[in-house]
């Protein structure tokens, strides 16, 4: 299901080769699919329990970025808790839910996982007690959206397949960025 064209864009970058991976065989495209659904359901259902629990005022998002102010990222954690508590409180339940929803039908699988990246690199940074070592859960969740984002998994039995052929994305072959 991988795509096959030779898009180029602007600086003469040839995005099908630059982001694609080359499933020969159903089990490794099965298995690309099902690490991806795994990944989706373990965000969806934690977004849709924040939800279920605290609706859109998770207040738990800012204290856990206030209490970050000993780890890597120094203030900048704990000024987007203190002044960006208006975002992170609906954002967190809705980002968890969206991107796992995403995921599990393999929608904007790349741009999912970005955002992914950006969740597991700040629950990451935030337990940097490393009490487990650097080597914990947090990073292991990183790694799988950083999986997803460069080896495309919605282009395995996801959507991203299907609107990769559209005639917008062909016209527009930077949206290949977003997909796969």
């Amino acid at each position: 299901m991988a795509t096959n064209t030779t898009d180029r864009i602007s600086n003469g970058l040839d995005v099908s080769s630059a982001f694609s991976y080359d499933v020969s065989g159903v089990l490794p495209a099965y298995w690309l699919a099902m690490l991806r659904v795994i990944t989706g359901w373990w965000f969806f259902h934690a977004g849709v329990t924040k939800l279920l629990e605290s609706g859109l005022s998770y207040s738990y998002g800012p204290m856990y970025l206030q209490g970050m102010d000993g780890t890597v990222l120094g203030p900048l954690p704990v000024w987007m808790g203190n002044n960006l508590a208006w975002l992170i409180e609906p954002g967190v339940p809705l980002g968890e839910t969206l991107i796992g929803l995403g995921l599990m039908a393999g929608v904007l699988v790349r741009l999912a996982s970005v955002f992914g990246v950006f969740f597991m690199a700040l629950f990451w940074v935030g337990n940097a007690g490393f009490t487990n070592g650097v080597v914990n859960s947090d990073l292991m969740g990183l790694l799988l959206f950083i999986t997803m984002a460069v080896l495309a998994t919605g282009r395995y039995y996801g959507l991203d397949a299907v609107i990769e052929q559209l005639s917008v994305v062909e016209r527009h072959p930077r949206l290949k960025y977003l997909l796969g």
